[in-house]
């Protein structure tokens, strides 16, 4: 059974750092895609960042020059380093995953940043 597990949230101050992780274990297919989303209370679900296929990384705006994604190949892990966090991107971070053409998602992981 293929299992996505989120790590690496927590509380942090404005202007502080987290590093999230994203495990994907069990699988037997490719992973085409891995990704971070994230939900705000009373928000809609949206994408924070991705990497797809061969290494295609695409950023929402609001974040792109503060969080890095990246990709473990050998350990089926991608990251989201977060700088300069912001009380705004106070959220539930979800790391999704397609393998092998299924898309899975994980538990989520709290991210709360205070000013």
């Amino acid at each position: 059974q293929v299992q996505v597990m989120e790590s690496g949230g927590g509380l942090v101050q404005a202007g502080g750092s987290l590093r999230l992780s994203c495990a994907v274990s069990g699988r037997r297919s490719s992973i085409n895609v891995m990704a971070w989303h994230r939900q705000a209370t009373g928000k809609q679900r949206e994408l924070v960042a991705r990497i797809v296929g061969g290494g295609t990384i695409n950023y929402a705006d609001a974040v792109k020059d503060r969080f890095t994604i990246s990709r473990d190949y050998a350990k089926n892990t991608v990251y989201l380093q977060m700088n300069n966090l912001k009380p705004e991107n106070t959220a539930d971070y979800y790391c999704r995953s397609v393998v092998g053409g299924i898309e899975l998602w994980g538990q989520g992981t709290q991210v709360t940043v205070t000013s």
